[in-house]
């Protein structure tokens, strides 16, 4: 069971704009030593937020970055932390910044999800050449870049990268949703590649609605393709929030991750997308309920075993310039939702 105690320590780097950001937003302040998350609700956030602070709206500097990821490794809600997302063009930065805070010995290695560019072939050689440098007892530190994500528009660009990538590699790739996915993604399952979508940015016009969303997960279902998301998935529930961290930034209706995992869950039980639309529009968080080792999704339960199969078959993980955001805003929603969660 992961017990957050106290208000979690961060650097002051993300500290700072997270604590403008939640002024902004007049968030009910909560003791997160007075809730315990219990195994159901554990099982479904493990390791779900890919720490991508390089990037907007957070957009930190490397050494920034790497400091922050290193704290959160050693945090108390560690157990939601995935990898650290930065492009492979960036790699060797990284290498300087991290050099004092990689792990040595048998210490478990950084993650990371590398971006690829537009020659995907001499990134991937980047790639393994970042893990060459770091494997086995190198003085390096232990680091790995076991994912890769790829930004493309059509089949032909999937099947040329999936030809030729390594299979240390698993490979994430940002399709287009605005339009059916249903070609794209079957050449994912083909393949043998990963779906990524993205939820969100910094304007209104960056986020899919409901409906483009809850179809790509019943695309990704029906064909057997896992998926990550990426963006806009600061928050545990949908609702209105600032786009970017500035004291003027407009404001726009973002999903919640619990939106989107709750969905998934639907999604990998079969349900059809008015359904999962109705779970990623939810604003009441007693639509997901955690009660000991059973998670409830409107009438849907689940246990362990099924949640680790569903987070394993379909959503993945999201990528989220914050850290500080989804972990201290998640006893917030869950503490309001039912006393079943204590």
């Amino acid at each position: 069971m992961v017990v957050y105690p106290g208000r979690v320590r961060s650097g002051a780097f993300e500290a700072s704009t997270v604590k403008r950001a939640a002024r902004r937003r007049r968030l009910r302040a909560v003791p997160t030593n007075t809730l315990a998350l219990n195994p159901a609700l554990s099982a479904l956030v493990g390791g779900v937020v890919d720490y991508a602070g390089l990037f907007p709206p957070a957009a930190l500097g490397m050494s920034e970055a790497v400091r922050a990821y290193a704290s959160y490794r050693d945090d108390p809600a560690r157990a939601m932390l995935g990898r650290f997302v930065v492009p492979v063009s960036r790699l060797r930065e990284f290498d300087d910044a991290a050099a004092t805070h990689l792990p040595h010995d048998d210490a478990t290695p950084w993650r990371l999800s590398a971006l690829t560019g537009v020659d995907v072939a001499a990134d991937v050689d980047l790639a393994l050449r970042f893990n060459e440098r770091h494997a086995g007892d190198a003085s390096t530190g232990h680091a790995l870049v076991d994912a890769l994500e790829l930004k493309v528009s059509t089949a032909v660009e999937i099947e040329a990268a999936m030809s030729r990538m390594p299979s240390q590699f698993t490979a994430y790739f940002e399709i287009p949703i605005v339009s059916d996915p249903d070609e794209i993604v079957e050449v994912l399952r083909r393949t043998g590649g990963y779906a990524k979508a993205r939820t969100g940015g910094v304007t209104a016009d960056a986020f899919p609605t409901p409906h483009e969303l809850a179809r790509f997960m019943v695309r990704c279902r029906d064909a057997g393709v896992a998926f990550k998301l990426t963006a806009g998935l600061h928050h545990p529930l949908r609702g209105a929030h600032p786009l970017t961290y500035a004291d003027d930034a407009p404001q726009g209706t973002m999903f919640g991750y619990l939106n989107a995992l709750a969905a998934a869950m639907l999604a990998w039980r079969g349900h059809d997308e008015m359904a999962i639309v109705a779970a990623l529009e939810a604003r009441d968080p007693a639509f997901l309920r955690a009660d000991g080792a059973t998670l409830t999704v409107g009438s849907d339960r689940l246990d362990l075993a099924m949640i680790a199969a569903a987070r394993h078959e379909t959503m993945h993980s999201f990528g989220s310039c914050s850290f500080r955001e989804p972990v201290d805003e998640l006893p917030i929603a869950t503490i309001t939702a039912s006393s079943s969660l204590h």
